[in-house]
């Protein structure tokens, strides 16, 4: 593959943080500054972290041609314009070849760079994030941008549904996951031993924010299929991995269904526990309607776990029309329920399903970190050589 002409080069990344949270947009941040030094080592990357205090000393790629800027220290009252004046300085002043940000609500900062410094910027649009946008000053900065990079083909026709964008702009690059760390494993003892479960019990889990704002994830339909799948597995627990304010109305939920000793609420996990809970359950379940894509169905995926979506959202992908995974209506509790059942009795219909290494296999072979990379490489030199971007699939 031809190299960029200009192989020396100055990329501003703005993230809202990489180091201090690992939600989805933070995770998929990590991935892509990875990507870009490894495929670019020459390059010099500036990067930008809205909320991070810190930048962490040991990452899993060679740090000396990146430098971060964090502006997490700022008071929260100030933050945000704090951190729009050190984008608009330091764009202004270093003039880089290319600004990427994976936040659309940073945009408007890089249309201003374009309009007095000409420098070309990319965003990428996750979800909600950026198909629901009411700002004119965010839908002419998303307008004005040289690529737009979409995590799902959902997303992307969302993106089109609701604003005039050109469709030529946008070009996908999905979601990965880190298939080193997620991998199949035994029951953790330690995790058995506190939520008071024995080896062979059988569990469903989801990992989500529980906020109310989150409320299309899906996780009380599956508090309501509690009652029925109790009747063919009397000591089914069901995970629900995450914090939020939503907490309240799931347990009352959870009362009034009278399954509150299945329901086991976590509360915040660390990043570090994350596998042992994928690895804890026998189906990883979110029957979302709103997800942009899900980076949790990879993470569960690369654990082998069979894993059930909703048919309405990036979860589609996701699970790559099903390929990979179970989708169902999300607003069809019945279908959620008959469905978690035959996924745990090992009667639904699925070449993968019940193979935690071919699962795996599949997964990485569609979603994995090489994958990414090659699409990104790809889309960073056609852009830099002048040449028509890839079409989209």
């Amino acid at each position: 593959m031809p190299q960029p002409v200009n192989p020396q080069k100055t990329i501003h990344l703005w993230f809202p943080d990489i180091f201090e949270f690992k939600g989805g947009i933070q995770v998929y941040s990590a991935f892509l500054l990875q990507a870009l030094q490894a495929l670019f080592p020459d390059w010099q990357y500036q990067v930008f972290l809205k909320h991070d205090r810190y930048a962490a000393t040991e990452l899993p790629f060679d740090c000396s041609t990146i430098q971060f800027h964090c502006a997490g220290n700022l008071p929260r009252s100030l933050r945000t314009a704090g951190f729009a004046f050190q984008l608009a300085w330091h764009g202004f002043h270093q003039q880089p070849d290319l600004i990427l940000s994976t936040h659309v609500n940073f945009t408007p900062v890089a249309r201003w760079l374009k309009q007095v410094r000409g420098i070309p910027y990319w965003a990428v649009a996750h979800g909600v994030d950026a198909w629901d946008i009411r700002s004119p000053l965010l839908k002419q900065a998303l307008q004005a941008a040289d690529r737009i990079l979409s995590v799902s083909n959902y997303t992307r026709q969302r993106l089109l549904a609701s604003q005039p964008l050109d469709p030529s702009k946008i070009s996908l690059l999905p979601n990965t996951v880190d298939a080193k760390r997620f991998k199949p494993g035994p029951k953790p003892v330690r995790l058995l031993q506190r939520h008071c479960l024995h080896p062979h019990q059988p569990i469903i889990l989801t990992v989500s924010r529980l906020t109310q704002a989150d409320g299309y994830k899906g996780y009380e339909h599956i508090v309501r299929a509690l009652p029925f799948l109790q009747t063919y597995f009397a000591d089914i627990r069901y995970i629900i991995v995450g914090k939020g304010d939503d907490l309240p109305r799931l347990r009352a939920l959870a009362r009034s269904q009278q399954v509150e000793d299945s329901v086991i609420f976590t509360g915040f996990v660390p990043d570090t526990e994350l596998v042992d809970y994928y690895n804890l359950c026998d189906v990883f379940a979110m029957p979302s309607k709103g997800e942009g894509f899900g980076i949790v169905y990879l993470e569960a995926l690369a654990c082998g776990k069979p894993t059930l979506g909703g048919n309405q959202d990036g979860a589609i992908d996701a699970l790559d029309r099903g390929r990979l995974g179970i989708l169902v209506p999300p607003d069809n509790g019945e279908a959620i329920a008959r469905s978690l059942l035959s996924i745990l009795q090992q009667t639904y219909e699925h070449p993968l399903l019940y193979s935690s290494q071919a699962l795996r296999a599949a997964t990485i072979e569609r979603y994995g970190f090489e994958q990414f990379q090659q699409c990104l490489q790809q889309l960073i030199l056609d852009f830099f050589m002048n040449t028509a971007p890839t079409p989209f699939p």
